[in-house]
């Protein structure tokens, strides 16, 4: 892990602490595994000012490159849940791929419990996409 512990930028640590404590509706298993393994990160996770805001950690809007073992390169945005649309590649922080990447950065592996099982995701580039986040 290139920085020892996830980073999250402040505004954005508010905000999913607070869609993440509504999450206990979730009926699937695999969902609130992956919510309880990101409550678990938050506790030891770096709160930092957008200004202290390393460009290459995933982020709210990020465009995520990702290489994983049973798939080719794919590219996705890491947005709320109210902006999912798997069709535009935009991925909810609440869903196993959202969850599993938020605060690692570029060059980082990560392991998650996904709906097919445990996967290993090489994170091999982020775009930060502007868009002011709202709590």
């Amino acid at each position: 892990m290139k920085y020892d512990v996830i980073i999250i930028e402040k505004v954005e640590y508010e905000l999913l602490k607070r869609i993440v404590s509504m999450a206990h509706y979730y009926k699937d298993s695999t969902y609130r595994a992956s919510i309880e393994k990101l409550k678990n990160e938050l506790e030891l996770a770096k709160i930092v000012s957008e200004k202290n805001m390393p460009k290459d950690v995933v982020r709210f809007n990020s465009k995520v490159e990702i290489a994983t073992p049973f798939s080719v390169n794919k590219t996705y945005q890491i947005v709320t849940p109210d902006q999912s649309n798997i069709k535009e590649n935009k991925v909810s922080i609440l869903a196993p791929m959202g969850l599993a990447l938020f605060g690692y950065a570029e060059g980082d592996e990560v392991e998650w419990e996904f709906p097919t099982g445990k996967n290993s995701i090489k994170i091999i580039g982020v775009e930060q996409i502007p868009k002011e986040i709202k709590i």
